[in-house]
């Protein structure tokens, strides 16, 4: 059974940065795209960020420029760096990740989420 596994959120002051992780964990044969969701109070869930298994990246427009996302292959995890946050920032994140398992075949795990609050 493949899982996916975040961790980093919390609150943090306006401006302020956190970085999250996921890791991913199972009968991995290999790992395509690796993504962060977020989903606000009242929201639909809302692509943040993507990467592919080459490394290139693509933002929402709402964060390009203070989000970094990035991935360590030899570790299957994915991190989002948060920079200069701000109140709307405030969030459950979600990793999200296409994964070609050993016994499963392409599957599209999402993990359990991690609160992300930014108040002052």
């Amino acid at each position: 059974q493949v899982q996916l596994q975040e961790s980093g959120g919390g609150l943090v002051q306006p401006g302020g940065s956190l970085r999250l992780s996921c890791a991913a964990s199972g009968s991995i044969f290999s790992i395509n795209d690796m993504a962060w969701y977020r989903q606000a109070p009242g929201k639909q869930r809302e692509l943040v960020a993507i990467i592919s298994n080459t490394g290139a990246p693509h933002y929402a427009e709402s964060v390009k420029g203070r989000f970094t996302i990035s991935r360590d292959n030899a570790k299957n995890t994915v991190y989002l760096e948060m920079n200069s946050l701000k109140p709307e920032d405030t969030a459950i994140y979600y990793c999200n990740a296409a994964i070609n398992s050993r016994y499963q075949g392409l599957i599209y795990p999402w993990g359990q989420g991690t609160q992300v609050t930014v108040s002052s």
